[in-house]
């Protein structure tokens, strides 16, 4: 682990772990997971989406291969994709979907196994908008106008190693500080110029993005390595506690749930789901199952039960419901497949890999889908967006849609 400790900064990143938000307009959503980074949103479900949640497509936009979703803050969109060997991200118009700037770079497709192209989303934070590649590509631009603000290549100026899939946790700021899944234990870069203030070992990171938490009134990042689930101090990088959590492949993708002092981890290839009980540097296994396999898009947590889908994409997936205190299954609803999941307040909203919407109220009795909708065309795996009672998705050849209610 190599240090550039900045001790002064302990009490201002102290105070930005709790709460875990951005500052950014209701109804924004400036990064991975929302501005909670919880998977959930706090909109009101839009008036006629039970009814029909296909909705109307307002406009789609091509933004290129890739699996990136979607930040959005007022009228603007922030995302990217792969074209004819370049990656570029986009900044559209949330009105009517057409281009206010993009940027592009050189960029291998990586299409190992599957599709390729991007897969961190940008995040957007006081009039910036951060983007890493696959390949290590770091970006600071203006929101405004696209213009680069700095930049960094991982791989040459910091000796980051690139794991099979490339890198895809989406960066996550704190503070002054940006957060990246980078080596085996993550790194932090200062967000105004780029400057390094800490990095890990070199090594496979997993494939989650850096979650800030705090643990029982301890500040704590929360990665996946290709080999664990660990937490480490923000200011330091100094591990705090580390679980062994080997998944095929060294696809540790999901991110973790957490709770109190309960963390919640799963992973797809068969691996299953435990729950942690976080005391000091010590985490005690409390329960685990192979029940919920999140292959790499997460689980919600609402009202003391967790959702998600479980299963792989090349094989046939259920969207399922456990209980949080000891991981009984509370049922299994098969009819979506494999897919990936929104909560919007105390409803569920999947966009399964064939494109279709399904709702319906979040509850452990049982998934009640109050409407189906087709909006898309081809594979998708891409969690959607809501922001501002507008539903944004897409595939993986990068059709983006607009759906309006």
């Amino acid at each position: 682990m190599y240090f550039f400790p900045f001790r002064s900064r302990l009490l201002a990143v102290a105070a930005c772990l709790c709460p875990l938000t951005l500052p950014a307009g209701a109804g924004d959503w400036p990064q991975w997971r929302g501005p909670d980074r919880n998977g959930i949103s706090a909109e009101a479900l839009p008036a006629g989406a039970l009814k029909n949640i296909g909705g109307t497509v307002e406009w789609k936009a091509e933004v290129g291969t890739g699996f990136a979703s979607c930040s959005v803050v007022g009228n603007r969109l922030f995302t990217t994709g792969h074209r004819k060997g370049s990656d570029t991200i986009y900044c559209l118009d949330t009105r009517d979907g057409t281009t206010v700037w993009s940027y592009s770079f050189r960029a291998n497709l990586g299409d190992k196994f599957y599709e390729g192209g991007p897969g961190a989303t940008p995040t957007v934070e006081k009039g910036r908008v951060y983007l890493i590649s696959k390949w290590g590509d770091l970006f600071c631009f203006s929101a405004s106008d696209g213009e680069v603000i700095w930049k960094k290549q991982l791989r040459e100026d910091a000796g980051v190693r690139i794991p099979t899939w490339g890198l895809n946790g989406s960066p996550t700021i704190v503070g002054d500080t940006i957060f990246l899944n980078a080596g085996t234990a993550g790194m932090a870069l200062n967000k105004s110029d780029g400057r390094i203030l800490w990095q890990s070992d070199e090594g496979d990171p997993g494939y989650s993005s850096p979650l800030p938490v705090d643990l029982g009134g301890t500040p704590a990042l929360l990665l996946a390595s290709g080999k664990n689930y660990l937490a480490v101090e923000p200011l330091t990088g100094k591990r705090i506690w580390t679980h062994r959590w080997i998944t095929r492949y060294g696809v540790n993708a999901a991110d973790p749930i957490v709770d109190g002092t309960r963390v919640f981890i799963s992973s797809g290839y068969n691996k299953g789901c435990t729950m942690l009980e976080i005391r000091g540097t010590q985490a005690e296994t409390i329960w685990k199952t192979k029940h919920l396999r999140n292959q790499f898009n997460g689980s919600v947590l609402i009202n003391g039960y967790l959702y998600g889908i479980d299963g792989d994409s090349n094989e046939k997936a259920s969207l399922k419901c456990l209980d949080w205190k000891d991981g009984a299954v509370q049922w299994s609803f098969e009819n979506c497949g494999f897919g990936s999941l929104l909560a919007i307040r105390d409803h569920l909203l999947v966009l399964d890999h064939t494109g279709s919407l399904w709702v319906g109220p979040a509850s452990p009795r049982g998934f009640e889908p109050a409407s189906t909708g087709k909006i898309l065309e081809g594979k998708c795996w891409t969690v959607p967006v809501l922001s501002h009672g507008r539903l944004y998705a897409r595939n993986a050849g990068g059709t983006l849609v607009c759906v309006g209610w």
